[in-house]
């Protein structure tokens, strides 16, 4: 059994215990909601018939005891709710951990930026953001600022290898740690009242940002607490003493001044509903931090450190406070009762001054505190990822004035992460120095594009600080530049050709750029949206025209008169897969082979699939 299975067994493991462990609490729950209904019925009911037809004493005191019950009751039961709660979100977690392995693209969610753009260099052809993409599969960060961070790691231009190895450190501490990860998303979903929707911290940066009041709202505080006062008094002094309602005129003057002083409330109240539940899901998230023993686990401890190091304003503290005032500033939302409250008492005027508060003590140190929340959970989405897949590795990435003789890109057992592992098949490269192409031929689905997406998905992996699918990754720091899913565009009025052409021009641009990094091109079928004869003239003037430089690079193509150029040109070589008929049908290993590619199928395709194919033409 590979190490792989082993963690399936144990992820199964676990979600069955869970499952048991949920049908026991939920058998408990529904004990207790029969519970608080039998009590509530029949208490009442006893404490009826006691209070009329017996002794009223009896029939309150009894009822007061039905009442304790009560409060007593819906307290176990709401722990037990709770438990149910957490119970439910982490085998949730753990079915999806089980999707993520086995690429059950129906249960992992999206990850969001959704639309990947088109401009970048290699993000479209690598399938690495959008539906069934790398990012997707890696994502499982709460707050939208999480996943972004994540997604830019995954598209980095320029990688540096500080960040890099910083970044492997802290996945290679997170790894391991199972229950901080899972609790950490636990809290994370439950303390959100809509954690189908992911937390903007932008939203709450921008809140915070606004221009601050001119004036202190704590003389309109005071102005309408003594309204209030005013008002009271009136009308105590109306029922009891007899004197004129004028407590009336005193409601006016409290509503009036309720009204004129809106604009000075609007802004902090604008996002109310949304920050209750924002500033809710991080109070729980940090307290989680703030109380976690990192033991030994140095560079997490580092990095969590902005939750703990003040004592004197603790991040969950100041966010439940914070929380609080602005779940009881929606009371605006209930209209009549609202009005009538603001009238009684200064609701909205001490919530805003209590908010303005908050928002003073808050805004020097959340943007801190959010940027390490954001940090973490995207590491925890590559220790994730490394958790899931024991048989990955941290790759080795070396400096790019350091080589020591060793090869600019060395891998063995690369295999491609979107790939299911039943399916999988992996292969050995090597690039020894900058300057050298690689031509990849081969017959059709014989494996040359998604080889070259391979390099490219592995290196983008790296580059991000994750593991990657090989058994062992020696790589310089390159930019990463493909050319593979090239397409027409009918609203800018581009053939295929014509935007293949650009794409390959963009590419030589970003060679000539006076760039610290050398480049890793990948280029899927040069020049395939025209004829043989001028595909083939390009293909040479183009290979001609990187072979040397400051640049590696792979391009795949069935023109098998481009091999040749390996005879004539140092720096180029040839590479290939091949493809088998066995039983009239056709075979692929789907291995990587030194040298040209002795066979072609197209005609064989065209055959086996009744397409009309004249006598005496044939493949070799």
């Amino acid at each position: 059994m590979n190490r792989k299975q082993e963690r399936i067994n144990l992820l199964e493991r676990q979600i069955a215990r869970l499952q048991k462990r949920i049908a026991r609490l939920e058998v408990r729950s529904n004990t207790y909601s029969w519970t608080r209904v039998g009590i509530f019925f029949i208490g009442l009911g006893l404490a009826a018939l006691l209070f009329f037809l017996l002794n009223r004493w009896w029939g309150i005191g009894l009822a007061a005891l039905t009442i304790v019950l009560f409060a007593i009751a819906a307290r176990f039961h709401a722990r037990i709710e709770r438990s149910l709660a957490r119970h439910t979100l982490l085998s949730q977690i753990t079915t999806l951990q089980l999707a993520r392995i086995h690429l059950n693209w129906d249960v992992i969610p999206p990850a969001y930026p959704l639309d990947p753009t088109g401009e970048h260099p290699f993000e479209i052809d690598l399938d690495i953001t959008g539906f069934r993409s790398l990012h997707q599969l890696l994502n499982t960060a709460v707050s939208r600022e999480g996943s972004q961070r994540l997604h830019d790691w995954l598209l980095t231009t320029t990688p540096d290898l500080q960040d890099i190895r910083r970044r492997q450190t802290l996945v290679s501490e997170l790894a391991p740690l199972t229950l901080f990860r899972d609790k950490l998303l636990m809290n994370s979903l439950l303390a959100s009242r809509r954690s189908s929707q992911q937390l903007e911290g932008k939203r709450l940066l921008n809140w915070l940002g606004r221009q601050a009041q001119s004036t202190s709202l704590l003389p309109l505080l005071l102005g309408a607490s003594a309204l209030c006062l005013l008002t009271i008094a009136l009308l105590l002094l109306n029922v009891f003493v007899g004197i004129p309602p004028l407590w009336t005129f005193s409601i006016l003057c409290t509503l009036a001044l309720f009204f004129s002083t809106a604009h000075l409330r609007g802004d902090l109240f604008d996002d109310a509903f949304y920050l209750r539940d924002a500033f809710g899901t991080l109070s729980s998230v940090f307290e989680y931090l703030e109380h976690y023993p990192y033991g030994h686990h140095m560079q997490l401890r580092k990095l969590c450190e902005p939750f703990f190091v003040d004592h004197e304003y603790r991040p969950s503290l100041l966010l439940k406070r914070t929380s609080r005032i602005a779940s009881a500033s929606t009371l605006k939302n209930n209209g009549i009762l609202w009005l009538v409250i603001n009238a009684l008492i200064p609701w909205d005027a001490y919530c805003a001054y209590r908010l303005q508060q908050c928002k003073v003590q808050i805004a020097t140190r959340l943007p801190a505190w959010l940027d390490v929340w954001f940090e973490l959970e995207a590491l925890c989405s590559l220790a994730t990822f490394a958790y899931l897949n024991p048989e990955y590795i941290l790759p080795t990435i070396m400096s790019p004035d350091v080589q020591d003789g060793r090869a600019v890109f060395s891998g063995q057992g690369l295999g491609h992460p979107l790939i299911q592992m039943e399916k999988k098949v992996t292969n050995d490269f090597t690039m020894k120095k900058l300057g050298e192409v690689v031509i990849v031929t081969g017959s059709n689905m014989a494996g040359k594009s998604t080889f070259l997406r391979t390099l490219g998905v592995n290196l983008c992996l790296a580059y991000a600080g994750g593991p990657v699918n090989a058994t062992t990754l020696d790589t310089s720091l390159f930019r990463l530049f493909t050319c593979i899913r090239v397409s027409d565009s009918v609203a800018d009025g581009y053939s295929y050709f014509y935007a293949e052409v650009r794409r390959l021009k963009a590419l030589l641009g970003e060679l000539a750029k006076p760039a610290q990094l050398p480049l890793f091109f990948l280029v899927d079928e040069i020049f395939k949206g025209t004829n043989n004869r001028e595909r083939l003239i390009g293909s040479r003037s183009y290979v001609r025209a990187v072979v040397g430089r400051n640049c590696v690079g792979l391009i795949s193509t069935h023109d098998l008169e481009l091999v040749q150029l390996a005879d004539i040109l140092p720096g180029v070589s040839n590479q290939h897969f091949r493809e088998d008929v066995i039983d009239g049908g056709m075979v692929f290993d789907y291995i990587l082979r030194s040298g040209p590619s002795p066979t072609t199928n197209a005609l064989k395709i065209m055959r086996m699939e009744g397409l009309p194919i004249e006598d005496g033409y044939d493949e070799s």
